[in-house]
C-alpha cells in the first residue's frame, strides 16, 4: 500500500513538472478572490484569517483599485454604514495621520495599509494574471484559468496559463469578469423604470453637471451639415425612464500637487489634440469661467495633494465613450483605457497652454504638476481608471430604488449603505439645437439602509460557489448608491465569512445561515481576536436614558446613523442623556463622542464621563472641532479610561452652559487593542 501511494506520488510529481515545463502551472486553494480592488483586498484577508488557504488575483501590478488610485476623498453618505474591516481601513489611515479616522488621504499611503492587510494575513498574491475561462460542472466553479500579462497594461505573454481550483470564489473585480465567465447571469446599462416600479432609472435629462447656456453643437456653429463637435452624440431624445445600454461616464480622479519639490510639469500627452476640447472653449464663450477650478471639482488632500473629480457640464468625465468596456475583450478594454487616459491629460494640459486659453489659467494650471512620490511606476499617473459602473448581477435579491429610499427593506443583511443615488451623465446630445448632458442624478436625503445577502449571491440554479460583492445584484439606480469603496469592502468581509462557513458546513452558498454570518462580524469584527469596541447610538433605548424633552433631528449629513438628540432651550431647563455600555470585558477603553457640526451648535458642550468609580467634567468647544470629508460630523476622544465589567460606568451629555443648540448621537468605547480574547477562530458552525 505505501508502495502504491508512492508511484502515485512520483506520477503527481511529474505531471505537475510537465505542466510547469509547458508554461502551464495548476493550483489549489480553499478560496479564490479575483480582482485586488479594496473589496478584494478585505475579502483575502478575512478568509486567511480565519484559517484558510487563499489567492488573490489581480491583473495589474497594484492593490487597492479606487481606494489607492485616486479616490482620497472618500464617498461616505453616512458612517453609521462603515464597519468591521472597512472601518479599520480608516482607523489604520488616521493613525498615520494622527486621527481616530482619516477619510481624506493620498494614494501611496492606501496602497501602503492595503499591502499591510496582505502581508499580515500572509495572502498569497498573484499579479498580472486576468481570468480568460471558468469551468463549471453541476453549478458549482471548479476551476478558472488565468492568462499571464505583462506590466505593459494588457499585452499577453504567450503561454504562460494557470489553472486554479478552489472551494469558493469571490469575484471582487470591478468588470464582474470571473462571473460572468462563469455563466451568471446579469445586466449592462439602465433599466426601464417600468421594470422594477422606479422613478429615477432609464434615460433622465436632470439639473446636475448640465449644459444651462446655448451652446452650439456643430463644427460650423449654425451649420448642422457640417457634423458634430468632439464629445457630442447623434442619439435621440428619449422618453423619461426608458431603458437602454449606455453606461455611466468614466474618468480618473486626479492626483496633482502644487509643491514645487514634488512637483512633476504636466506635459502634452500621447494622442493629443485640442479640438476634444472644444466643448470647453464655447462654453467658456457663452459663460465665462473665472478659472481652471471651475472646471474641475478640486479636492484637497494631504500634503498638498488633490483628488479632482468632474464638474459641470464638460469635464474629466469623457461621456459616452464606455459603453461597449463592460462586456468588451481585454484589447479593446485597454484602448478604452488610454482614450480616457490621453483625454484626461490632454484636458490638463490644454487648460495650461493652448493660445485659445486665457493666459490667467495658463498661470494658475502650471502651478500643477504630476506628484513624483505617487505613482512612480506608472509615470505618476494613476493605476486606476474610476469604472462606476459595469456588470450588475441579477442575483437572488435584486436591489432597487425602493431599497435606497426605505420603501422595502431588504432582509439578510450583510452590509448597509447610505450615499445619495448617483449616475453621472451616460450621453450628450443635441436637443432643440444645443448641446445637452444626458443621465446624471443625484437623488439622496434618506437614512442609511440595509445590503440583503441575496443581492451578493448568484440564483441559487446558475453558481453556487460564488460571491459577487462588487458588482453585485441592483439595478442601475439602487448601485448608484450602494457603489462606494467602504460598502464594497464590507460587502468583501461579508462574503469572505460566508464562504468561509460554506467551507466548514459543506453547503452552498445560497444556503449559508445570514445569522451566522452577522454573529461572526459582531463578535469578531477586525477578524483578529481582538474585542469588539462598544458603539452606543442614540436610539439605542437599552442603553441610553433621556432626562427632559429632547428632540430628533434627521440630518443624515451630520449624525452617525439616521438621526441624532438636539435641545434648543440653550440650558434654561436643565437636560442630559446618559449612556450606559455593557462592559464585559474589563480594561483601559478610549471614549469617544460622534459631535454634529451644526450651523447653530452650543459654543460650549458639557459632557461627564463616570468609570464606576469616579466622575471627570469634560467641555468641548464647537470651534475646536475640525470636520473633514463628505459628512459634517466628527469622532471627539473625551480621554481613556478604566473600566469594569458590568453597566455601572456612563457618559452623560448636558445642556450645562449651552447658548445655543446642543446635539446628542453616538458615543463609542475603544477597547485597547493589545486586549485580546484569544486567536482569532474559523466561524462559528
Amino acid at each position: 500500500m505505501i508502495h502504491i501511494k508512492r508511484i502515485f506520488s512520483l506520477l503527481l510529481t511529474a505531471l505537475l513538472s510537465l505542466n510547469c515545463l509547458s508554461g502551464k502551472s495548476i493550483e489549489e486553494v480553499d478560496i479564490c478572490v479575483y480582482g485586488g480592488t479594496s473589496a478584494g483586498v478585505i475579502a483575502a484577508y478575512t478568509a486567511a484569517q480565519q484559517g484558510k488557504k487563499v489567492l488573490l488575483i489581480e491583473a495589474g501590478a497594484h492593490l487597492g483599485g479606487m481606494s489607492s488610485g485616486g479616490l482620497g476623498y472618500t464617498d461616505i453618505g453616512n458612517k453609521f454604514v462603515v464597519t468591521g474591516l472597512a472601518r479599520d481601513f480608516y482607523r489604520r489611515m488616521g493613525e498615520h495621520y494622527g486621527k481616530l479616522e482619516q477619510w481624506i488621504f493620498e494614494p501611496h499611503v492606501a496602497e501602503a495599509i492595503f499591502k499591510e492587510y496582505i502581508e499580515q494575513g500572509k495572502v498569497q498574491v498573484r499579479y498580472h494574471h486576468r481570468i480568460v475561462n471558468a469551468e463549471v460542472k453541476d453549478k458549482k466553479i471548479e476551476k478558472i484559468t488565468l492568462e499571464k500579462t505583462s506590466a505593459d497594461k494588457g499585452r499577453e505573454e504567450e503561454g504562460l496559463v494557470s489553472t486554479i481550483h478552489a472551494k469558493m470564489f469571490i469575484d471582487c473585480s470591478y468588470e464582474g469578469d470571473l462571473m460572468a465567465k462563469a455563466g451568471v447571469s446579469y445586466t449592462i446599462g439602465r433599466e426601464d423604470n417600468s421594470l422594477y416600479n422606479e422613478t429615477y432609472n432609464g434615460f433622465q435629462m436632470m439639473k446636475g453637471h448640465q449644459f444651462w447656456d446655448p451652446i452650439d453643437p456643430y463644427i460650423v456653429p449654425g451649420d448642422s451639415t457640417s457634423g458634430l463637435i468632439w464629445g457630442v452624440s447623434a442619439h435621440a431624445l428619449q422618453a423619461d425612464g426608458a431603458g437602454d445600454k449606455k453606461v455611466q461616464a468614466y474618468n480618473f480622479r486626479i492626483c496633482l500637487t502644487d509643491n514645487p519639490d514634488n512637483l512633476v510639469p504636466i506635459t502634452k500627452p500621447d494622442n493629443y489634440d485640442p479640438k476634444r476640447y472644444e466643448l470647453a472653449l464655447r462654453l467658456h464663450k457663452v459663460s465665462p469661467r473665472r478659472s481652471v477650478y471651475d472646471y474641475f471639482i478640486w479636492s484637497r488632500m494631504p500634503n498638498r495633494k488633490t483628488d479632482i473629480n468632474n464638474n459641470g457640464g464638460v469635464s474629466t468625465d469623457m461621456i459616452g465613450m464606455n459603453w461597449e468596456y463592460p462586456d468588451a475583450d481585454y484589447k479593446r478594454r485597454a484602448e478604452i483605457w488610454k482614450a480616457h487616459e490621453d483625454y484626461t491629460k490632454g484636458f490638463l494640459y490644454f487648460l495650461g497652454h493652448d493660445e485659445q486659453v486665457p493666459e490667467s489659467f495658463h498661470n494658475e494650471m502650471q502651478k500643477w504638476g504630476y506628484p513624483k512620490d505617487e505613482y512612480t511606476d506608472n509615470n505618476h499617473w494613476s493605476h486606476q481608471l474610476y469604472i462606476r459602473e459595469a456588470r450588475r448581477m441579477i442575483g437572488e435579491t435584486v436591489m432597487t430604488q425602493h431599497h435606497c429610499t426605505g420603501h422595502e427593506i431588504a432582509t439578510n443583511t450583510v452590509g448597509w449603505a447610505a450615499y445619495t443615488m448617483d449616475s453621472h451623465n451616460c450621453d450628450r446630445i443635441v436637443v432643440n439645437g444645443y448641446v445637452k448632458n444626458e443621465g446624471n442624478v443625484e437623488i439622496g436625503g434618506f437614512p442609511p439602509y440595509p445590503i440583503s445577502y441575496g443581492a451578493i449571491v448568484p440564483k441559487k440554479n446558475e453558481v453556487t460557489n460564488l460571491l459577487v460583492p462588487v458588482c453585485l445584484s441592483a439595478s442601475h439606480i439602487a448601485y448608484g448608491s450602494i457603489r462606494m469603496e467602504p460598502v464594497f469592502m464590507v460587502l468583501a468581509q461579508s462574503a469572505a465569512v460566508a464562504a468561509c462557513l460554506a467551507i466548514e458546513q459543506q453547503s452552498i452558498i445560497q444556503d449559508v445561515n445570514v445569522n451566522q454570518i452577522q454573529k461572526e462580524l459582531t463578535n469578531n469584527p477586525l477578524a483578529d481576536g481582538s474585542i469588539p469596541e462598544i458603539l452606543i447610538d442614540n436610539n439605542d433605548k437599552s442603553s441610553v436614558t433621556l432626562n427632559g424633552e429632547w428632540s430628533f433631528n434627521y440630518d443624515t449629513y451630520r449624525s452617525y446613523g439616521p438621526d441624532f438628540f438636539v435641545d434648543d432651550s440653550k440650558g434654561k431647563i436643565a437636560k442630559s442623556i446618559l449612556y450606559q455600555p455593557d462592559i464585559q470585558i474589563a480594561g483601559d477603553y478610549r471614549i469617544y463622542i460622534y459631535y454634529p457640526k451644526l450651523n447653530e451648535g452650543s459654543t460650549l458642550t458639557s459632557i461627564t464621563i463616570f468609570d464606576g468609580i469616579n466622575a471627570t467634567e469634560k467641555i468641548i468647544n464647537r470651534n475646536d472641532i475640525v470636520v473633514e470629508g463628505q459628512t459634517s460630523g466628527e469622532w471627539v476622544e473625551l480621554g481613556r479610561f478604566s473600566l469594569q465589567t458590568g453597566k455601572n460606568a456612563y457618559i452623560e451629555i448636558s445642556n450645562k452652559n449651552a447658548d445655543n443648540v446642543v446635539a446628542a448621537d453616538a458615543v463609542l468605547f475603544i477597547p485597547d487593542r493589545r486586549s485580546k480574547r484569544g486567536s482569532p477562530a474559523k466561524p462559528s458552525v
